[in-house]
């Protein structure tokens, strides 16, 4: 303490110094540029614009005048006293000095009396007042309406065009499969998909650009607006669209905001619309009222129940995946429904041996009944159209003769056996379980068992009871507690008595946790576990995300199903061709035909050269329909894993007992 006057003053210590000596401290500058001093030039410069621009246009016009005199007329001066031609005399001089100064602020540049010059100048700032609002007029329109438009606001004026409402996993791939349906060589180009959604405009074109890519020669328009809005709605002239697709949302209980779009689209376009409606929802429980909102031409898909459906006939029949992801893809061979060939009464079998680059498969009646894999007898009538695996709609015929087959290599069918039980692992557990279980009880003899492996959780237990008390009796299932992300978990279980593995994920995010993370880590474990085996077992897993396909652990018979990109691909074929919709509800089907992947040796003599034609034809002797094959020499090898479908009737090659037919057949 020191003492000033009457008043004690505590003193300051310098501690950087660690003595008692009094001294002020200054206030270390800021880092990266110099101190600031409130009272320089520099400061009292940034204080005098800030009150200039707060003063309003008036000032800042003034001041702009100012500025640009105080920069035009010297320099005009220069240019006058620097012309060798310039007037000699001063009043002469200034004149010329005045009309340079006024042909660059355009102020007209008058000379002679001062009401003369007045006038020039008055004419001249009526000039630029004009001009200057007229292109403030036009930049403020061009502006708000590019504005509106970026918000999506507009109203689409075209004509049969594909609508997509709503935004969710699906919307990359019902986008990218439109833009493709439309690429191939005899398709139409062009064409127009709108999407409408309940987000930015530029945010979804951003994602859609990204995710899609260009999209050729098909224009994809984003407008924003909630789908269940019929004002919104009314924005993508649903009136006027080839085709209406409403995405299912995220979660079964936003289920009821599908049914309210299904009725906005209704309210918009009325109930005799012409556009071809097709929808989606996840659980059961607004399955009814969607399609009732959706009317009878509306085709509404129930996500969880397809998704259970593919997953047990992956597990079934190893490498299907591969096949139903040709055929639902619009880049290879996918079905097509063709005119007829020949006259009416034409027998199937007839027409069908008039596809030498197709393969028949099915009758699309007038009526719109639609016949899969009829009997090789059956008449077509007028207006019938075949329904064929092939690469384009275009695709020619027909051939008189038909390709001939080799009646030599042709192989007897073999005598039926009986179905042995099987045994399935399902390893996790979701709201899609119970009807995992309820589709193996369907299709698998009686006998057969389902060991479900999942944590102990009260809600899981209580749901695996119901199952296993609900199901048909010919389908045992038994719980087993146990993490399936543990490596100890899989390794207590003898796989090889398994007929197959079913990986599931939780339902939904477990606070940032992807749903794939666990099946991916179980996948990891498995793929150890089959190196390790002498018989390996397949494994067939659900994934959310696609992307994650690419980096899942993958062998040769590892099947997944993406149950949004297959939701997706499925509402653009049939969004293409409404007859889709009935072949494929009866291809996923527990009963009925079916795709299967079946010994090439049940169809022909192996280890000789043969053609495709004698295979189709010992299929359909058989009642069957070849539509294609899986080499076992490529089945490892990506992308096709040996699958090739639609090949040439004539194509001919070493058949090897290892080889399977991909046929359309009742099941076993």
């Amino acid at each position: 303490m020191r003492r000033e006057g009457n008043k004690v003053v505590p003193a300051q210590r310098n501690t950087a110094h660690g003595t008692g000596t009094a001294r002020a401290v200054t206030p270390p500058a800021p880092v990266g540029r110099p101190p600031y001093r409130t009272d320089s030039a520099e400061a009292r410069l940034r204080y005098w614009f800030d009150t200039v621009l707060t003063r309003g246009t008036p000032a800042l016009v003034g001041w702009l005048a100012l500025a640009c005199l105080l920069l035009v007329v010297p320099v005009s001066a220069l240019l006058v006293w620097t012309d060798d031609r310039a007037p000699t005399t001063l009043g002469s001089r200034v004149a010329a000095v005045w009309r340079n100064t006024g042909q660059t602020l355009r102020l007209g540049g008058e000379v002679g009396p001062p009401l003369r010059v007045a006038l020039s100048v008055l004419l001249a700032l009526i000039a630029l007042i004009y001009v200057s609002t007229l292109v403030s007029l036009i930049t403020t329109g061009i502006t708000d309406k590019l504005i509106a438009l970026n918000r999506g606001h507009s109203t689409v004026l075209e004509r049969g065009h594909t609508v997509v409402l709503g935004w969710s996993e699906q919307i990359p791939t019902v986008v990218s499969e439109l833009v493709t349906a439309r690429l191939g060589p005899t398709r139409r180009g062009g064409g127009v998909v709108t999407v409408l959604a309940d987000r930015v405009k530029t945010a979804m074109e951003e994602e859609l650009h990204t995710a899609v890519g260009a999209p050729h020669r098909t224009r994809v328009i984003c407008r924003t607006g909630r789908p269940a809005d019929p004002v919104a709605l009314a924005r993508v002239s649903p009136t006027t669209a080839q085709a209406v697709l409403v995405l299912p949302r995220d979660s079964p209980r936003d289920d009821a905001e599908t049914v309210k779009t299904l009725l906005s689209l209704t309210a918009a376009a009325g109930e005799h619309h012409p556009a071809r409606v097709i929808a989606a929802v996840r659980g059961d429980h607004h399955l009814t009222a969607a399609r009732l909102a959706g009317g009878p031409r509306a085709t509404v898909l129930h996500t969880d129940d397809i998704a259970a459906r593919l997953l047990v006939q992956y597990a079934r029949t190893p490498g299907l995946s591969l096949v139903h992801q040709e055929l639902l893809d619009f880049a290879g061979h996918e079905f097509h429904t063709l005119p007829a060939p020949g006259p009416a009464g034409l027998t199937f079998r007839r027409a069908s041996a008039r596809c030498p680059e197709s393969c028949a498969v099915g009758l699309a009646r007038e009526d719109g009944t639609v016949l899969i894999n009829p009997s090789a007898d059956t008449p077509l009538a007028a207006g019938d159209r075949l329904i064929v695996v092939a690469e384009d709609a275009g695709t020619p015929y027909p051939v008189d003769p038909p390709v001939p087959y080799d009646p030599t290599a042709l192989a007897d069918p073999p005598p039926p056996a009986p179905a042995a039980p099987e045994r399935y692992l399902l390893l996790g557990w979701n709201r899609r379980a119970p009807r995992i279980a309820d589709q193996l009880a369907r299709r698998t003899p009686p006998g057969s068992t389902l060991d479900v492996v999942t944590e102990p959780a009260a809600a899981t237990l209580s749901a695996v009871r119901t199952a296993a008390r609900t199901v048909s009796p010919g389908l045992a299932v038994h719980h087993h507690p146990g993490d399936p992300t543990l490596p100890e978990t899989t390794a207590t279980r003898e796989l090889a008595g398994y007929t197959a593995v079913i990986v599931l994920g939780p339902d939904g995010h477990r606070g940032h946790q992807d749903p794939d993370d666990r099946t991916l880590v179980t996948l990891l474990h498995l793929r150890e576990r089959r190196r390790r085996s002498a018989h390996p077992v397949p494994v067939v897993a659900e994934l959310t995300d696609d992307r994650n396909r690419l980096i899942a652990p993958r062998t040769d018979a590892a099947d997944f199903v993406v149950s949004g990109r297959t939701i997706g691909l499925l509402m653009a074929q049939i969004s293409q061709n409404p007859h889709l919709a009935a072949v494929f509800e009866e291809l996923f089907a527990a009963d009925g035909n079916s795709v299967h992947l079946r010994p090439a040796a049940r169809y022909v003599v192996t280890g000789r050269p043969t053609s495709f034609a004698t295979v189709v034809e010992s299929a359909a002797r058989q009642g069957a329909r070849a539509i294609g094959y899986r080499s076992h020499r490529r089945a490892e090898t990506a992308p096709h894993h040996g699958v090739r479908l639609n090949p040439p009737k004539a194509h001919v090659r070493h058949w090897h007992p290892d080889d399977q037919v991909v046929v359309i057949a009742p099941g076993d």
